[in-house]
């Protein structure tokens, strides 16, 4: 029997039946823990689902079982779901048929580039989803659209440069969103406003130079977590005026302001946020000073000049100087 390499499937079983059913026969070659509800049958080289599993079990077929999507078939019971640590570069569209209970899909440490738009519309259920440590470059809009039960969603150590506008829809109830260690170097200004749940946003370790008030700001949490550090922050005066805004709203909370650190300019590198904020306005505000004063005294210098030479012209005028008439 031929065996896919490094290839794990995780299987629990969500239906209850009565005790008695579960002392049915246990499935060639695996191993049944009735008080625990579970059907060990890893490493055994399956190509399917074994057949006469005990109801009221869960099920962990062995590392071949999932050779082909139809492998998951009338599989409407399962609630887990680990196909971590394989060489999977996409997932089928019709991946999500006839799982409408899974509550938790794990597919970190794959080799995963790019997710149909349909691959995961049939996932009701679905409560977690891990896509960590792939090699995705977008999530597009319409992809994760469907998981309206979804709370917690990894993407993390991939290739993500952009977070769309439309790519976060329909997530009502995501609380957790990892966006660490991935290549965003823009986040569209109403993509995170969908999100009315979120609790923790990592943008950590990204490409992030600034950011934009608005953009967090349409988060209407009652309270979010934010990882902003490992970023090459362009340290400006603007930049300082959003970070201010940002802690200045109750609700958002930057968690790691303090190890929040400049790249640019080259004077400010490697220096906390937290530390040269207040200096960062102090050059523009005196040039805006200079700039005022500036105006203002050549303003006055020409109202006093034009007031000089009003007086001179009535000074030398002809009328001034004409002789008094004899009466």
């Amino acid at each position: 029997m031929m065996k896919m390499s490094r290839l794990c499937l995780v299987v629990l079983l969500t239906l209850r039946f009565p005790s008695s059913l579960s002392s049915r026969a246990c499935p060639v070659s695996c191993v049944c823990y009735e008080h625990a509800n579970l059907v060990d049958c890893q490493d055994q080289g399956f190509l399917q689902v074994p057949r006469g599993l005990p109801h009221g079990f869960g099920a962990r077929p062995g590392r071949d079982v999932a050779r082909s999507v139809q492998a998951f078939f009338s599989l409407s019971f399962l609630e887990k779901l680990d196909l971590s640590w394989n060489l999977l570069t996409t997932v089928p569209e019709d991946f999500s048929w006839s799982m409408s209970g899974l509550k938790e899909l794990r597919l970190e440490h794959n080799n995963l580039r790019r997710i149909p738009q349909n691959s995961f519309q049939s996932l009701d259920s679905l409560e977690k989803l891990d896509l960590s440590y792939n090699e995705l470059e977008a999530v597009g809009p319409g992809v994760l659209r469907g998981l309206s039960r979804l709370r917690q969603l990894y993407l993390q150590n991939n290739r993500l440069s952009v977070v769309q506008r439309g790519s976060m829809d329909m997530l009502p109830g995501l609380e957790v969103l990892d966006l660490s260690n991935n290549n965003v170097s823009h986040i569209d200004t109403e993509a995170l406003a969908p999100l009315y749940s979120l609790a923790v946003l990592a943008l950590d370790g990204n490409k992030l130079h600034n950011l934009k008030f608005k953009t967090f700001i349409s988060l209407h949490t009652t309270a979010t977590h934010i990882q902003l550090s490992g970023n090459p922050w362009s340290c400006d005066c603007e930049l300082h005026r959003d970070f201010s805004k940002i802690l200045f709203v109750r609700y958002l909370h930057i968690d790691d302001y303090r190890n929040v650190t400049c790249h640019e300019p080259p004077l400010l590198a490697g220096y906390s946020l937290a530390w040269v904020d207040s200096r960062l306005c102090v050059a523009e505000t005196a040039t805006v000073l200079v700039i005022t004063v500036t105006v203002l005294v050549t303003v006055v210098g020409a109202l006093v000049m034009a007031e000089r030479n009003r007086k001179r012209k009535e000074r030398s005028s002809p009328s001034s100087h004409a002789p008094w008439s004899k009466g």
